[in-house]
């Protein structure tokens, strides 16, 4: 009861900042206490959604496991066709990739599982798995009934279809090739045939059939074919860069240069003003000399 007469000793003004002080005390401390309640609650709650999470957490993983797991589709193939890439990542040795190329080579052709074992000298287990997806024309699984009397050449016309596919094809510019034109040549399938177009389209044109040498999946047996039915005819319309105008993205996206060489480039042009000739970029490293002139008609000074 002191408190009283000592609180009536202040002036009134006084006496309500003192009171003021004390309501914002108490809100502070009742605010303190709400806050905190309300993270207990809150902290209860997600203690349960992590429970449930954790619950389910293994399968989760178990799911994101199986998916990691890189499922690898084989589609049917002629295996007289496997190219180096084709057959590694079939699983083939090299050894056995040789084999095969070796009897190629010779004119011959696999017409079975057991010619491709005998040929190739793949496992059993291998030739398990590749087998069923061998796929052998027509004329390999319903064979024409030859007489005695039939003559040695035409049998051994009848075993080489794939060249008579091939000799139907007329010669036409490569330049104006369709999808389905290039596939009908021996190892030339769908997907090369699209990174042939694509590569022409950055191009513009192609200016020399030495060009389809720039694909190193290709088999030599596919670039022979390519050179045999596909020419350069016309004054090839080809997509000029402009060495010292080009930006950096341009530079980067001709086929010959990769941005390393096209950062060279505009740091040479930079440092000189101008780029005379092609002669002035043959000093950057890793610049394809061995194309030179193949690429400086692709180029403007």
């Amino acid at each position: 009861m002191k408190f009283i007469p000592f609180f009536y000793r202040f002036t009134k003004s006084q006496r309500r900042g003192i009171m003021a002080l004390f309501v914002i005390i108490l809100v502070c401390q009742a605010g303190y206490f709400f806050v905190m309640a309300s993270d207990f609650r809150t902290g209860s709650e997600k203690s349960e959604e992590e429970k449930q999470w954790l619950a389910l957490q293994t399968e989760i993983d178990a799911l994101k496991a199986k998916k990691a797991i890189r499922k690898d589709t084989i589609y049917p193939f002629n295996p007289n066709f496997i190219s180096d890439y084709k057959g590694y990542t079939l699983g083939m040795s090299v050894a056995e990739i040789d084999r095969l190329h070796a009897f190629r080579k010779r004119g011959k052709y696999v017409n079975s599982a057991e010619d491709f074992k005998s040929v190739t000298r793949v496992s059993d287990s291998l030739l398990a798995v590749l087998s069923p997806y061998f796929k052998f024309p027509d004329w390999v699984n319903k064979p024409k009934s030859y007489s005695e009397k039939s003559s040695v050449s035409e049998i051994q016309s009848n075993s080489r279809p794939y060249q008579n596919k091939e000799a139907k094809i007329a010669v036409i510019d490569i330049n104006e090739a369709l999808e389905e034109d290039l596939d009908k040549v021996h190892g030339i399938g769908p997907a090369f045939a699209k990174k042939i177009l694509r590569r022409r389209a950055q191009l513009g044109a192609y200016v020399s059939m030495e060009q389809m040498k720039d694909f190193p999946e290709f088999s030599p047996e596919a670039i022979t074919g390519l050179n045999k039915y596909f020419a350069v005819t016309d004054k090839a319309d080809v997509t000029k860069i402009d060495i010292n105008s080009a930006s950096l993205n341009q530079l980067s996206y001709f086929p010959y240069f990769n941005r390393n060489i096209a950062k060279a480039i505009i740091t040479k042009r930079s440092m000189r003003g101008k780029i005379a000739g092609i002669e002035e970029l043959l000093d950057i490293n890793d610049f394809p000399v061995e194309k030179v002139k193949i690429i400086a008609l692709y180029l403007e000074f």
